[in-house]
């Protein structure tokens, strides 16, 4: 009788289960999520074990108690080392489980999940929550260089930790460790959820470790936490004003790459199945983040673009312009339903996530390209890798450090970084089912093969130089103030500057007043007020434009302005270009095709066609967009209808459309069967699913007739 009640007891005791096995991004996250576990069951863990690049040995705390910890007097130096590897583990508990790295990730698995004690009923009575924080370490290290005493020091600290259960005896021992230069403080993320979201809170305002370098390291943003990259080689940010190193971008690793490629793929299920109207609501929060940081934003990319102030703030703000998009795609992912189709059949569409995307970015805006792509694909339901350019990836860093702020699910959006090497890798991944790229030709080219032989959805935009055709009876003024602006604003570093002018009847009546206007333009450094150009982003883009502009004229062109040699005063190492006119530009020139294959500089390429037709011909043989200005209606319409272009702009230059619209290229500049923006961007970024159904009652035997 007594053994069926001690059983029955038994069996009524509380059972503290194991943590579930999984595969996790790094040590850290498996040490979190074990220990975050174990406190929900009522029970402790602590590292037994550990190799950290290996191995990881998590055991049950029941208070500490250990064996063979102090040493015999006779014992030997080897002896006792022996001795405190095999004697270190707790006994009291067989609880154990264990993390090992295989393939660049973390994988668990429970050796015993079995406790021979009860739960505890509160965690704060295990000795753990004793152990000092981090800042609470710190402020005993400032009090005892002050001379306070241990009793003075813990009571100071129970003046902002009421609940601090620590005694004069842990802080001598704390002291102890920092008489030996140890810093380091046990403790392993078990306690209360209340007590490590404090530590959190603490740590999130701490320098992280790739900020204490100098200059900082850019850090990858894999699983929701922005990491250093365990890489060796990097890249040097460099202000192209100054020449000074703003910070460094390290090469992510394979294994970074397959963890950021697996955070995302882990987080996809759950986040395809958030409801579209929270989706929104972080986006909402997001956009206001932006608009909270927009200085900062600005200026880091002019620190490492080179741009003028006023284009940062318009890169930021083109970009703000397709989160603001995002925050109502809800209404533009609606499908279609069709009723009764076939007896009591009905039939609808769905548009759902396609999973894992990837973008790969270029340098021209390091703002708005990259909110380009993650805010539609995020909105839409999908994960995001996205691959900032690693010659000024500060923005798209701060910007992702928005959208965690703003409430995005770690693993959402995740940063890499590198070079050639990590855009193949981007490429032949199997996980990754989209890739958006804009960049050069030759590299746009590359992708779209090499992703789309994979069997992956691509879009590729590329080259994107734009030509202007001037009519006789323009408005001088307002023609060529568009010129002027679009033809040497931002340095010409962007895919939708105006690299090429045709001048119907000839440059003649035009050519002095557009000498003079971009004579007036001020050439200084970004940060510097009322900059019209900016320097170019490295020496070997300026050397480039150089050679591009000595092959014009060796080719026979006419150098009407010459911006090579301009020299800033207090920046005479900058990259700086002035503006610079060509004239007598033929078709067949080299220098012609070169700079409209690659975003070039400050340069101006000046035609002259005899009529509308010839001027139309010059364009359709390589053009991403075109402009005509003219004060004639009949001519406007011609161009329109003749021109085989994406993009048309009628007495204003080409720009970046508005998210709401489309912004469209045409072969050989663009690769792939769906562009950016608008619906085709939500198209790119969801597919379409069909469900038939019927419904019948089934008690009555009826059968279906379709």
């Amino acid at each position: 009788m007594m053994n069926i009640e001690r059983s029955s007891e038994l069996n009524e005791q509380p059972q503290m289960l194991p943590p579930p096995p999984g595969t996790f991004i790094d040590r850290e996250e498996l040490i979190q999520h074990v220990g975050e576990f174990a406190v929900s069951q009522g029970y402790v863990v602590t590292i037994k074990q550990s190799k950290r690049d290996k191995v990881v040995v998590l055991g049950c705390d029941r208070g500490g108690v250990y064996r063979n910890r102090r040493k015999p007097i006779d014992e030997s130096a080897a002896e006792c080392i022996r001795r405190r590897r095999t004697g270190s583990r707790l006994t009291n508990c067989p609880f154990e489980v264990v993390g090992k790295k295989d393939d660049g990730l973390w994988v668990l698995t429970v050796k015993n999940g079995t406790h021979n004690h009860e739960p505890l009923k509160d965690i704060a009575e295990h000795p753990s929550a004793r152990r000092f924080s981090e800042k609470e370490v710190l402020l005993i290290k400032e009090m005892t260089e002050a001379g306070l005493k241990p009793r003075q020091i813990l009571k100071r600290l129970r003046q902002s930790n009421p609940d601090l259960l620590s005694t004069p005896k842990h802080v001598y021992n704390v002291k102890a460790k920092l008489r030996q230069g140890n810093m380091s403080v046990r403790n392993y993320k078990s306690l209360k959820p209340q007590k490590s979201a404090v530590r959190n809170n603490y740590l999130s305002v701490m320098e992280p470790s790739w900020r204490q370098h100098n200059p900082p390291r850019v850090p990858n943003l894999i699983g929701g936490r922005f990491v250093d990259s365990q890489s060796f080689a990097s890249i040097d940010v460099i202000n192209p004003a100054t020449q000074e190193v703003v910070s460094q971008v390290p090469l992510t690793t394979n294994e970074e790459f397959r963890a950021a490629v697996f955070a995302a793929k882990r987080a996809f299920p759950s986040w395809r199945n958030t409801p579209s109207t929270i989706r929104q609501r972080i986006m909402f929060k997001f956009q206001e983040l932006i608009r909270r940081d927009i200085d900062k934003l600005a200026m880091n990319i002019t620190n490492e673009h080179g741009k003028a102030l006023k284009d940062a703030y318009d890169d930021v703000l083109c970009g703000l312009e397709v989160v603001e998009h995002a925050c109502g795609l809800a209404n533009l992912q609606i499908g279609e339903f069709v009723s009764n189709i076939s007896n009591g059949v009905d039939s609808y569409s769905i548009r759902e996530p396609l999973g894992v995307c990837a973008g790969i970015c270029p340098f021209e805006f390091p703002a708005m390209i990259p909110l380009w792509m993650f805010s539609t694909a995020v909105t839409c339901g999908n994960t995001f890798i996205l691959k900032p350019s690693e010659k000024d990836p500060g923005a798209a860093v701060m910007l992702a450090e928005l959208a965690v702020e703003a409430g995005l699910p770690n693993g959402v959006l995740n940063i890499v970084h590198g070079s050639n090497e990590i855009i193949s890798t981007i490429c032949d991944d199997d996980d990754i089912k989209a890739v958006s790229f804009v960049g050069p030709s030759t590299a746009g080219s590359y992708v779209y093969s090499r992703a789309s032989a994979k069997g992956k959805r691509v879009q590729c935009n590329f080259g994107a130089k734009n030509h202007a055709v001037v009519m006789p009876d323009a408005s001088m003024d307002t023609t060529l103030n568009a010129l002027v602006t679009a033809g040497f604003g931002g340095a010409g570093q962007k895919r939708m500057s105006l690299s090429t002018v045709v001048f119907v009847g000839g440059l003649t009546p035009w050519e002095d007043k557009l000498v003079e206007r971009a004579k007036a333009l001020r050439v200084q450094p970004g940060t510097e007020p009322d900059t019209d150009i900016g320097p170019v982003i490295s020496k070997q883009a300026k050397e480039l434009i150089c050679r591009l502009i000595q092959s014009s004229v060796d080719s026979g062109a006419k150098l009407v302005v010459d911006g090579r040699n301009i020299l800033v005063p207090g920046y005479e190492h900058g990259n700086f270009i002035g503006p610079t006119i060509l004239s007598n530009v033929k078709v067949s020139m080299e220098c012609y095709k070169l700079i409209q294959e690659e975003t070039c500089g400050p340069v101006l390429l000046c035609m002259e066609a005899d009529n509308i037709e010839e001027a139309i011909d010059i364009v359709n043989r390589y053009g991403n967009g075109a402009s005509i200005f003219t004060t004639s209606g009949v001519t406007a319409r011609k161009f329109q209808t003749e021109i085989e272009v994406g993009q048309v702009g009628i007495n204003i230059p080409i720009s970046a459309p508005f998210p709401f619209s489309c912004f469209t290229s045409l072969k050989p500049l663009f690769a792939g069967d769906i562009n950016f923006d608008g619906k085709a961007g939500i198209q790119f970024y969801t597919q379409i699913k069909t469900v038939s159904q019927q419904w019948k009652d089934v008690a009555a035997g009826t059968s279906s007739d379709v």
